[in-house]
């Protein structure tokens, strides 16, 4: 019923588009709201990064805004939206690379990089302050490369070996992958209706603040982001291989990435059988296991120290995430508020692991919205974490609903036989042809 009314309200749009949703008050009200938001940072922000995207974030929202509200419409969108990429991902962006601003996290991934490159591990052996500390897994250090190989001495190696701009060339290489993956040819499913178009959907979701300020300040969450979208693409397309090999990627990043693997392996278990979803958990377990094995073998202490110890607030240093989130102030109680946080922690990751068991998802949106619950608990309920982290979730959620809203319960189905016109249907046949169309994710 839901799924019948969707497609009647849809309908009536002019051209496909939702009325409520693609029409000027709503874009000139989102805009002024971003406004806004970016605005607070050069006046609340004690840091010289996030106080320069403000600035320009909250010039360029300012004029989507007003162009998004005096202009032709649809011109209006197109002006409103290239405004907006302007302001806050393609100005500052440029900006802050040429001149070196960035948030810390920059300069560990950076320096993780070097020091792989010429110690076989990216952990510092005795770290003393909370920067020498690397909370990322060894595949992190990846991101890092290019600037060990091109170095700093001329400005052109510098800007180019910048992790922000390896960071968001593997978020975008991989949002284009996973479109490409669910928009392969198949006459059994039809297009999708009452839809932005999906260009235009992108750009909004990179010019909105939740992505452009990252993107522009630190980016480390980005390519994480990008190979969970992509795995659960695959999966969604009944690729358990290429689905395990994405995974092992994302989970050689950080280990936030890991609860991934159990909703593609259910996902590839509910639709295309169990033998697909133990290949699935199979490969994505050994590539991770290869991929961590060198530095688990060359620093095991300082990886366990820094990687899990550090980031949940029992390393030798205070973590820098410590944004007044519910399982970071029962943290702040004492040990027993510590305890009771993550006892709160293990019990979210119990409830969720129990809906994938009862009701698991059959298509890609519903995977990534069960993914992102998970994520979103755990965000919320960790003894450290950042308002930062749930980037996460709202891009699998946003992003995926976006880039496959067609898809149905069975990836890769072949499409029903077509009955002639002049025989007619009987028993089970005329059953299911008179059976109304469900799809769901």
């Amino acid at each position: 019923m839901i799924h019948r009314f969707e497609k009647t309200v849809a309908g009536r749009a002019p051209g496909g588009s939702p009325r409520r949703l693609d029409s000027r008050p709503v874009w000139a009200a989102g805009w002024s709201l971003a406004a806004v938001w970016a605005l607070g940072f050069p006046l609340v922000s004690d840091l010289p990064a996030h106080r320069a995207w403000g600035l320009s974030a909250a010039v360029g929202y300012g004029c989507a805004a007003v162009a998004a509200g005096l202009l032709p419409w649809p011109r209006a969108r197109t002006v409103s939206l290239a405004c907006a990429l302007t302001g806050a991902v393609i100005v500052p962006l440029v900006l802050l690379v040429l001149t070196g601003l960035q948030q810390s996290e920059v300069g560990v991934i950076e320096r993780s990089g070097a020091l792989t490159l010429h110690q076989g591990t990216p952990y510092l052996a005795h770290p003393h302050q909370a920067a020498d500390y690397t909370p990322y897994l060894p595949g992190m250090a990846v991101l890092g490369l290019p600037r060990a190989l091109l170095g700093t001495d001329h400005r052109v190696p510098r800007a180019l070996g910048d992790a922000r701009l390896w960071c968001a060339l593997v978020f975008l290489a991989c949002l284009h992958a996973g479109r490409r993956t669910l928009t392969a040819p198949d006459p059994g499913r039809p297009a999708p209706a009452g839809r932005l178009p999906y260009g235009v959907a992108l750009t909004a979701l990179i010019a909105a603040p939740p992505v452009a300020l990252p993107l522009s300040v630190s980016g480390v969450d980005l390519p994480l982001t990008g190979l969970c979208c992509l795995a659960l693409c695959c999966a969604a397309r009944g690729r358990p291989w290429a689905t395990g090999l994405v995974l092992a990627a994302a989970c050689s990043l950080k280990w936030t990435a890991w609860p991934a693997t159990a909703v593609a392996a259910v996902l590839l278990g509910h639709t295309r059988g169990s033998r697909a979803a133990l290949r699935c958990a199979a490969t994505a377990t050994a590539g991770t296991a290869l991929l961590l094995l060198p530095g688990a073998l060359l620093s095991p202490r300082a990886m366990v120290e820094q990687v899990l110890a550090f980031p949940t607030g029992r390393g030798g240093a205070a973590t820098p995430a410590d944004s007044p989130l519910p399982g970071h102030l029962l943290a702040d109680l004492g040990p027993a508020g510590w305890y009771a946080a993550a006892g709160l922690l293990l019990l979210g990751a119990l409830a969720v692991g129990a809906s994938l068991l009862l009701r698991p998802p059959t298509g890609p949106a519903g995977a990534a919205q069960r993914l992102a619950t998970g994520l979103t608990v755990g965000f919320l309920l960790a003894p450290a974490g950042r308002f930062g982290y749930l980037t996460l979730p709202l891009v699998l959620v946003a992003w995926t609903r976006q880039a496959a809203p067609e898809h149905s319960a069975r990836p890769d189905r072949p499409a029903p036989a077509r009955r002639p016109r002049d025989q007619p249907a009987t028993g089970a046949g005329a059953a299911a042809v008179r059976a109304p169309i469900r799809s769901g994710t």
